[in-house]
This record gives structure tokens, C-alpha cells and sequence, in this order.
């Protein structure tokens, strides 16, 4: 076929011309865009286009051993105005720039008003001058107040004019945060941790150590344009963190930090600690760790109970007199002289309490430990560990004293019992003897407990426990079990011995102010003097470690704990100190009703005191007062004022009812109530409410301080456990 040119050629070159022109369209396009329309672009942007936008997922709750939340976050946010408004369109966008200016002066003295009623602190004027300062400045991101707000002024915000439209169209809008809320205020603060303040990240405690459980993973979205809007689209949704289950019990969290303050007030106190502790588990059911401020208050600024490292002083040599029992170099019954109370050794005078009235003279292995003699358990074990020191040390070590424990605390000390080396040329001889007695070693209060407490509990040495399970949804889904640091700390014969030793101590020796009237304690007084750096322990104002640690029931121990309190000058007593907060606390544990059989818990002046439900407070006085049952309440009960929502707690021979606000448009937490109160509590707030079983209620399917959606339905579980 003949290639006919005259035909072909022009049809090409139409072609060429049509794609060159197209081309050049495409370009000069493409340059007009960069160069005369770049800042509307990039505006667009801005607006519109947001990639792996990351979508924070909600941290989960740390609770306490009977679910009750001790920490949980709840939403705050920060406000904005964005003075210029958006459209692609440049009509549209001039009209609504001129709508938004024209209803925020035509409003401002009302906007400013109503922002001054939300919040109080700063006055309408200042909003106005603040409002008219961010106008001129043409912000699209100014700040309106300076500080986090809550929901509940958000949406009261949000009822403004101008504000009360959405962000595009009026300007207001928000900035989300997580804020974590402790209900129980300050108890055990130190050991549940904290968050820092702008962001979702951990700064100690559990919150900390279970922050891969607690903060979960989340989210990724973008924005997309779908049927000309523009949508946040999920691209992977956030999974909301685990709540972790604690062992503290908030009752005897809250009877130990108020017995060991009103003692530090008393006597004015520098720190003071108390630890209370499960004796079969280790399960540590309360911590407290308070410190004297500038202003005379005090306050929880650091877990002295896990990380001072300080000379035990006396509760130490409880374990000087095990080592020596358990390798056969004494037996309780032997004689020890003690002289007058001053004893020479090596260049120095060991002094017992008593010294001044002439000392004990000569006394028994097992008085040596229930008057607290320094001079007989140092001539004890300065006489038989004299050439071989280091055997000493083994023998502490072999009963689990000063070997590391891997606490969940950042933070904790690591027990420092030295050693001697081969030559000794770190040790001198009156190393040993003043070792024996609490010196030259340093010990935090909870491994002191957790020496003590392997002393109840049989011989069998636990480790402290924090975190009892992992829980989804209150499902548990994974259980910390009990960790057994040492199956045996002595043999049964050296504990036997041990344990009938602390029972004197309580009932006949120095620590007789810890003892019960109704049921036997036993434990170990210490009161040691803090060393002063260079100064020694020598000089005005000196520093003393007073202490009492022990465990309860004697017969059969539930329960260990220990009192210690750094204070300055004397006197400086661990048994007429720390004693009486010991008994107070084990007293108070027994009336909680942890004990129920009459040889274990009931004492002489007790009375039957009722489990009250949470729920209605003036419907719960109304019953207490007609049943003649002592109660106190937190709060101003009145008759006439709407209902009254409380917990309850039995303290002693009383009920104590404590008060407890819900917010209107947030879940309350209906655990604990009668199912008469509980549905009166949701349906009141919009939630339509169905009941499983009988009894108090256990669980409920929608999570505490979860906002509001009216009409969902939201499930109880009730019991009589």
C-alpha cells in the first residue's frame, strides 16, 4: 500500500499541535499555581490534608485490691480561636469572614461575660481586651485561657454565641488531653506514680512501671475528601490501655496515713514511713511515705519506704540473733553479762538505753532482744565471729538479708550489707559489733519487712507484691502470681525460737507499746542514730531512725508491718514512738472486719457494726439512726437537698459515710449499691439500665467516667459476695 503523504502529515501535525498545546496548558498551570496560588495551597493544606494523624487511645485504670479506681484519666482541654475563616471559594470566604466579625462584635460583651462566669479568675474585660488583641493579630491559633479546662466548661462554652457553632464556620475549637485523676487525693500518691503534665508519658510510681499495660497503642487516621466533605478516615483504630489491679486496700491505705500523721504532728516528725504488708502473699495492702515541707505540711514527695538507704538501727539485730542461733554459737536460754550499760571494745564505748540507770548486768540470749541490749548482741557476735567475719555475712545473706530485690519501683535501693575482702584491709574490729546492732549497713524499711514477714510467714521469704492482675474491661486477663525469694530463711528450730522471742519483746520487753489488748503481736523496736556525713554521728540537732516492725496475729499471722520515723533531737523511742501507730493500725485492720471469728477479731468493747451499701446517704443516716448505730460523715447531710450519693467504710464501732460527687453527663461508678440506688443513679442520667442476679452490685459493662450517650443501655451484675 502506497504511503500517501499529503494526507498522512497534516494529521499528524494537527496532533502534535493539539498535544504541544495541551502540554503548555498543563505547565503554565502548574506554574501558576506555584507561584500565584502557592499560599492558598498550602492553607489548603494545612486544613485539609493531615497524613498518619495519630489517634491517642484512653489509659487504662490502676485500681485497688477491691476495684475500687484509684487513678484514671479523665478528658481536659485547651481552648482556641481561630480569627480568619476558610473557603476555597474566595466569595464564600469574604462572606463568612464578614459573618464571623459581625457576630463576635455584635456579641463580645456577651461572650466575654459568659467566659467570665465559666471562669471566674480572670474578669470579662480582660477577655474582651484579650478577644480584640487576637483579632487584630488576624490568629488563626490564639490562645483564649491559659489553663486546662474540664468537660463540663467546655460545654458551657460551647452555648455561646459564635462558639456554640462548629470550628470551620465559627472558629472556637479545642485541643484534647488526657488528664490523670486520683479519687483518693493524695493516698498512697507516691507508689501509684504520675503523669508529666503536657503529655501522656510516665514520670514514676506504677504508672511507670506498668506503663506498656496502662498507655496502650495508639491509633492512625487521615483526612479525606468523601461527596465533597472532608472526613477524619480511621486508618488503624487505637486499642485503650489494660486497667492494673493493685494490692492496696484504700481502708488501710487510709487508717496508716492518718495514724503516722498525727504522730510526725506530734512529735514533729521529719519523715515518716509505714508499710502493711499481706503476710502469705506479700501483697502490699498500704504505703505511706510522708516528708515535712518548708510550710510545715506534709506531703508525699518520695518513696522513702523503698528507696532511703539507711542503718536499720535494733530491728537489725532480730537478724544478728537468727545467724548466730542457726550455726549453733548460742541458744536462747544462754548468759551474756552486760556490765553497767557501757561496755570498752576495740578503742570505743558500746552503750545500751539504760546506761545511765547501771544496765541490765547479766541477762539471757532471749532478754538481750526484748530490752534491746547493743552490748549483748555485739559481745554475741563480736565473741563468736570475730576471726571469720565474712561468715557473718554469709549467715545474713543465707536468711535473705541484704541479698537485691527487683521491686517495680524506679527508684528502689539495693540493701548494702559489706563484706569483708581476703585481707581485711577494708574492715576493722569494731566493724563487726557495731554491725550486728543496725550500723554500717543500710537497709530500705521494706526489705526490713519483707525479713520480718518471712519470719510469719513460717520461714518462707516473699517478694513484695504491687500489682495483684492485668485486667480488660474488668475481665482479668493476666495474674502477677507470688514470687518466693527463699523457700526456707532458717531451719524450724531457729524460728521457733526467733518467733517466741518477738512475742516477749511485745509483751514483756521494749516494745510493749505495740502490743493489743485482744488479740498477740509480736516485733522488734529500733532506734538508731543517723549518721551526719562528716560530722559523724556527733553534733547539735542530731538525728535519730526510731522504728517498730513486727507482724499480727502472733498465733497465726495475717498481716506484717513497720513503722518508721526520721526525726530530729530526743527523745527518740521506736517502741514508745512508732509503737502506738503500730497498734493503732493493726486495731483498725482488725475492726475492718478482715477477721471474722470471735477468737481472731472480736474484742470486749466491739460492737456489731453493719456493711452498709454505697448509695443514698440520707436514706443510709435515716436507717443507722433508727438502728442506734454510731456514724460520722465527711459531709454536711441534708434533709432537704437532693439526693446525697456516698460510700460507706466501717471505722471501729462506726460507719463512716463519705461523700461522692457524679458528673451529670459522665458514667458514675455504681459498684457497691443496692440496685434500687444504682438504677435511679444511671436512669436519672439518660441510660436505660438491665440487671443481672441479686445483691449489691459487682460490675458494670460501661466503665466509670465514660461520657454519657443517652439511651444506651448499660448491664449490672449483682451479688451477695
Amino acid at each position: 500500500m502506497k504511503f500517501d503523504h499529503k494526507k498522512i502529515v497534516p494529521r499528524y501535525f494537527v496532533i502534535v499541535i493539539i498535544m504541544t498545546a495541551g502540554g503548555l496548558y498543563i505547565l503554565g498551570n502548574a506554574i501558576y499555581l506555584m507561584f500565584f496560588k502557592s499560599a492558598y495551597w498550602e492553607e489548603v493544606s494545612k486544613q485539609l490534608i493531615k497524613e498518619n494523624v495519630p489517634i491517642p487511645a484512653n489509659r487504662g485504670n490502676i485500681l485497688s485490691a477491691d476495684g475500687q479506681i484509684m487513678a484514671s484519666s479523665l478528658p481536659e482541654y485547651k481552648i482556641y480561636m481561630d480569627f480568619m475563616a476558610y473557603d476555597k471559594d474566595p466569595k464564600a470566604k469574604a462572606e463568612l469572614q464578614q459573618w464571623r466579625d459581625s457576630v463576635l462584635t455584635n456579641n463580645m460583651d456577651s461572650i466575654c461575660q459568659g467566659l467570665h462566669e465559666i471562669f471566674p479568675d480572670v474578669k470579662a474585660s480582660d477577655f474582651k481586651k484579650r478577644l480584640k488583641k487576637g483579632r487584630k493579630a488576624k490568629s488563626r491559633y490564639w490562645l483564649l485561657y491559659p489553663n486546662r479546662i474540664s468537660y463540663i466548661q467546655y460545654k458551657a462554652c460551647k452555648k455561646l454565641p459564635l462558639f456554640k457553632e462548629n470550628a470551620n464556620k465559627g472558629g472556637f475549637y479545642v485541643e484534647e488531653f488526657n488528664q490523670r485523676k486520683k479519687p483518693y487525693g493524695s493516698l498512697a500518691t507516691r507508689t501509684l506514680g504520675a503523669l508529666y503534665a503536657s503529655k501522656d508519658s510516665a514520670r514514676y510510681g506504677l504508672e511507670l512501671s506498668y506503663d506498656s499495660i496502662l498507655r496502650g497503642k495508639e491509633g492512625i487516621s487521615h483526612r479525606a475528601k468523601v461527596r465533597n466533605k472532608w472526613l477524619n478516615i480511621i486508618d488503624t483504630p487505637p486499642v485503650d490501655g489494660n486497667d492494673i489491679e493493685t494490692t492496696i486496700d484504700v481502708a488501710m491505705q487510709d487508717v496508716a496515713e492518718k495514724s503516722i500523721l498525727r504522730k510526725l504532728q506530734e512529735i514533729n516528725g521529719d519523715v515518716g514511713v509505714v508499710v502493711l504488708m499481706e503476710v502469705a502473699t506479700g501483697d502490699v495492702k498500704a504505703i505511706v511515705n510522708l516528708t515535712k515541707c518548708r510550710d510545715g505540711k506534709y506531703r508525699e514527695i518520695k518513696n522513702n519506704a523503698v528507696a532511703d538507704m539507711m542503718e536499720p538501727g535494733s530491728t537489725f539485730k532480730t537478724a544478728s540473733i537468727m545467724v548466730a542461733l542457726e550455726d549453733g554459737k548460742i541458744k536462747k536460754d544462754d548468759m551474756i553479762d552486760t556490765g553497767n550499760g557501757q561496755w570498752p571494745m576495740y578503742g570505743r564505748t558500746m552503750r545500751d538505753h539504760n546506761w545511765r540507770r547501771g544496765g541490765y548486768g547479766q541477762i539471757s540470749v532471749t532478754e538481750v532482744l526484748m530490752y534491746s541490749s547493743n552490748i549483748g548482741v555485739s559481745r554475741l557476735i563480736d565473741m563468736n565471729y570475730k576471726d571469720h567475719p565474712e561468715k557473718f555475712v554469709d549467715g545474713l545473706h543465707r536468711e535473705g538479708v541484704g541479698i537485691p530485690i527487683d521491686l517495680p519501683l524506679a527508684g528502689s535501693g539495693t540493701p548494702n550489707v559489706r563484706r569483708p575482702n581476703k585481707d581485711k584491709s577494708n574492715w576493722s574490729r569494731t566493724a563487726l559489733p557495731w554491725m550486728s546492732i543496725g550500723y554500717e549497713t543500710q537497709i530500705p524499711p521494706i526489705f526490713t519487712l519483707t525479713f520480718y514477714n518471712a519470719i510469719a510467714n513460717g520461714g518462707k521469704m516473699v517478694k513484695p507484691r504491687f500489682v495483684k492482675a492485668e485486667k480488660k474491661n474488668g475481665e482479668t486477663i493476666r495474674e502477677f502470681p507470688v514470687e518466693v525469694i527463699k523457700e526456707q530463711i532458717c531451719s524450724p528450730k531457729t524460728l521457733k525460737d526467733i518467733q517466741e522471742i518477738l512475742e516477749l519483746v511485745v509483751s514483756k520487753g521494749l516494745g510493749k507499746q505495740a502490743g493489743c489488748p485482744n488479740f498477740k503481736v509480736s516485733g522488734k523496736t529500733g532506734t538508731a542514730q543517723v549518721s551526719q556525713g562528716k560530722g559523724g554521728y556527733h553534733g547539735s540537732g542530731m538525728k535519730y531512725l526510731v522504728s517498730f516492725c513486727g507482724y499480727f496475729p502472733s498465733d497465726q499471722p495475717k498481716y506484717s508491718c513497720i513503722v518508721a520515723i526520721q526525726k530530729s533531737g530526743l527523745p527518740a523511742s521506736g517502741g514508745g514512738q512508732c509503737g502506738p501507730v503500730f497498734r493503732e493500725i493493726a486495731q483498725a485492720v482488725m475492726s475492718e472486719g478482715v477477721y471474722r471469728t470471735p477468737a481472731e477479731g472480736a474484742d470486749s468493747t466491739s460492737r456489731f457494726v453493719p456493711d452498709v451499701l454505697y448509695g443514698n446517704a440520707q436514706a443510709a443516716s435515716y436507717v443507722l439512726k433508727a438502728l442506734d448505730i454510731p456514724y460520722e460523715s465527711d459531709f454536711e447531710l441534708s434533709e432537704t437537698a437532693p439526693i446525697q450519693w456516698t460510700t460507706t467504710r466501717n471505722v471501729g464501732n462506726k460507719v463512716l459515710l463519705i461523700g461522692n460527687k457524679y458528673t451529670q453527663n459522665m458514667v458514675p461508678d455504681v459498684k457497691g449499691m443496692g440496685a434500687r440506688d444504682a438504677v435511679y443513679a444511671l436512669e436519672s442520667r439518660g441510660l436505660k439500665v438491665k440487671l443481672e442476679g441479686r445483691g449489691k452490685v459487682t460490675s458494670q459493662s460501661i466503665q466509670p467516667n465514660t461520657k454519657i450517650i443517652k439511651g444506651q443501655t448499660i448491664k449490672l451484675k449483682l451479688s451477695y459476695k
